[in-house]
């Protein structure tokens, strides 16, 4: 017990003593603090600096390698980076706003530049079978983005903000009136054109069931008549056509291959839409077309030069009113009513004026 009650309360008081000052006073030589860090030995601090030399060594070779590396991909950057910029500037020389889609995904650049997107939105009131439809057009766009129905108080120009907060670039517009008529818009978010169609002769995939088939969300051949080429409005259709059912290159959801054909052929006024599969015939060996569906017909009402408004570039002369056609049919059955009220007329006519003769042997048998 004494030997431990002689025994320091502060640590350092040995090494005090042996520095000659008192455990819990000041020598004249030395002062020593109480919150002083203890000394390290002779071979800990041997340990140490080798250590520390092991670690520089280490971050030295790191710091070589990476500088090394940067080198050899800023070679392969700059070289692709260079031809990358030489396209760019061929594009700005040729005063073009398209992407650029010959390079391929993942290089310098970000890959996938082309961002058509297109808007497919409804309006309220639209009965199963335009609806139908408009999912069938939707398979055939992987680049396309639905959203909710549009209220028919709500006039078609809010789709361009609808279009601007979706990121979408262009939009078709599925109209329904009077749960009988479809009208489609395609049009270009948000300055323009747009175009107005009557939607007729309306044949779903599902009713339709042809034998064939294609991938979903596959690249499709935009196949045009030779008489899109022959007018200027139908010129214009035929590029808004292109910019809005062709998938983009290298788009996420699009699938590599292509296997089906999307037809767009202009008769009798109308532009007559079909969708076929390519395939190959088993015994010959040739290629053959295989309606898949939807099949419908667009008659061209108007093209606005603004998007869902502005100014009528071109109205379609021969088009008629849905409401026109049906108050034509009501007259048509009108003249067989009035006919057939004449002929009753005339008859009740012919009864009064012709003589009646009385029959002598009416009351005999009485």
């Amino acid at each position: 017990r004494r030997a431990m009650a002689k025994k320091p309360k502060n640590k350092f008081a040995g090494q005090a003593k042996k520095e000659g000052a008192k455990p819990n006073g000041n020598a004249k030589g030395a002062e020593v603090e109480e919150d002083a860090e203890p000394r390290m030995g002779r071979g800990k601090q041997s340990e140490f600096k080798l250590a520390e030399e092991m670690a520089q060594q280490h971050m030295e070779g790191e710091s070589d390698s990476e500088e090394e590396q940067d080198h050899v991909t800023s070679k392969q950057v700059g070289s692709q980076g260079g031809r990358l910029a030489v396209m760019q500037q061929a594009q700005r020389d040729m005063g073009g706003n398209k992407m650029v889609e010959d390079r391929p995904a993942g290089s310098v650049g970000g890959g996938f530049r082309n961002k058509q997107r297109v808007l497919i939105i409804a309006s309220r009131g639209i009965t199963h079978r335009f609806r139908h439809l408009m999912l069938d057009i939707g398979k055939l766009l992987p680049h396309g983005t639905k959203d909710a129905k549009m209220e028919s108080k709500d006039r078609p120009s809010v789709i361009n903000e609808i279009a601007e907060m979706r990121g979408c670039n262009s939009a078709l517009y599925f109209e329904a009136r009077k749960h009988k008529d479809l009208y489609l818009w395609v049009a270009r978010t948000p300055l323009g054109p747009s175009a107005k169609f009557l939607v007729q002769n309306i044949h779903t995939a599902g009713e339709l069931k042809f034998t064939g088939n294609h991938l979903l969300f596959s690249r499709p051949f935009l196949v045009f008549d030779a008489a899109f080429d022959s007018e200027p409005h139908l010129q214009l259709l035929k590029e808004m056509f292109q910019q809005t059912f062709g998938t983009p290159k290298g788009h996420r959801k699009s699938k590599p291959f292509v296997d089906h054909t999307l037809a767009f052929y202009v008769l009798d006024g109308h532009i007559w839409v079909r969708n076929y599969q390519i395939a190959k015939t088993e015994t010959t060996g040739e290629t053959a077309l295989v309606e898949v569906g939807p099949r419908f017909c667009l008659q061209l009402h108007r093209i606005f030069a603004g998007a869902f408004q502005g100014a009528t570039i071109y109205s379609n002369v021969d088009y008629i009113s849905p409401n026109v056609v049906r108050s034509r049919e009501k007259l048509a059955k009108s003249a067989k009513y009035a006919a057939r009220t004449e002929a009753q007329r005339q008859s009740n006519l012919r009864k009064q004026t012709q003589p009646q003769i009385k029959n002598p042997f009416a009351g005999v048998f009485k």
